[in-house]
């Protein structure tokens, strides 16, 4: 997700990484520095990502102690609370924590983002250069995530479930990616400028008894529904109501 962000924003960036090789080739890509140390670059840098694992929490904030003083601290880690970043970095100017999805990486992505104060406003800037931001409450952070982490996943699922049932009934596969994914697409933007009004959009395409009908009732048949609310269940309480 890092190296996703960073390509976003297509800028120099000063990074770091425990293999590294990794910063060195990202910051090779995109011009900037590949840092030798976490301290290095804290000392460096006005606004700082964590996208390392959650559990080296603690282990990565005592290496950049005392050198984050004027420096705002930005996490990506799953789990990890405002309160925890905050015990973590208590010198920080602030603490933001955000989940953006891969699609920051063509300047399409959805961070949601929680924040202990107005000091989110230079971050919320950076990252709405490459996606729509939301503001959620942080206990509704986790089910951002399971909705717009997890969606892209879910979106590919769906275009290759389309893709596998117009090849079985004769469609070349090249012909038929291509057209659910410009299906996809323009069904989205469609939807965005009408409004998010998915009912209004479904039934402008759907006749009594026509084929989309048919098709959405197969659906529903199927669970559709169900397994999509199974999904954000699983991605939330690891599948435990």
């Amino acid at each position: 997700m890092a190296s996703a962000l960073a390509r976003g924003w297509g800028d120099p960036i000063g990074c770091t990484d425990a293999l590294p090789g990794k910063a060195q080739a990202l910051a090779g890509e995109l011009g900037g520095r590949a840092f030798t140390s976490n301290a290095e670059l804290a000392r460096e840098a006005d606004v700082l990502f964590l996208c390392h694992k959650p559990d080296q929490l603690e282990a990565v904030a005592a290496q950049v102690e005392g050198n984050e003083r004027d420096t705002t601290i930005v996490s990506i880690l799953a789990g990890v609370t405002l309160d925890a970043l905050r015990r973590a970095y208590p010198a920080a100017q602030a603490v933001v924590r955000v989940m953006p999805n891969v699609a920051v990486e063509i300047g399409r992505g959805v961070v949601c983002l929680a924040a202990e104060s107005d000091a989110s406003d230079a971050v919320r800037e950076l990252l709405a250069r490459v996606a729509t931001v939301i503001d959620v409450p942080e206990r509704l952070i986790d089910v951002s995530t399971a909705i717009h982490g997890a969606g892209p996943a879910y979106v590919a699922l769906v275009v290759e479930a389309q893709v596998d049932a117009a090849v079985r009934l004769g469609m070349s596969p090249q012909t038929a990616v291509e057209l659910v994914t410009a299906t996809t697409e323009g069904s989205a933007a469609l939807l965005a400028a009408r409004g998010f009004d998915t009912l209004a959009l479904r039934r402008s395409v759907t006749s009594p008894g026509g084929v989309t009908a048919r098709g959405l009732a197969a659906l529903e048949d199927g669970g559709l529904r169900a397994a999509f609310q199974a999904a954000a269940d699983a991605a939330v309480h690891g599948g435990r109501r």
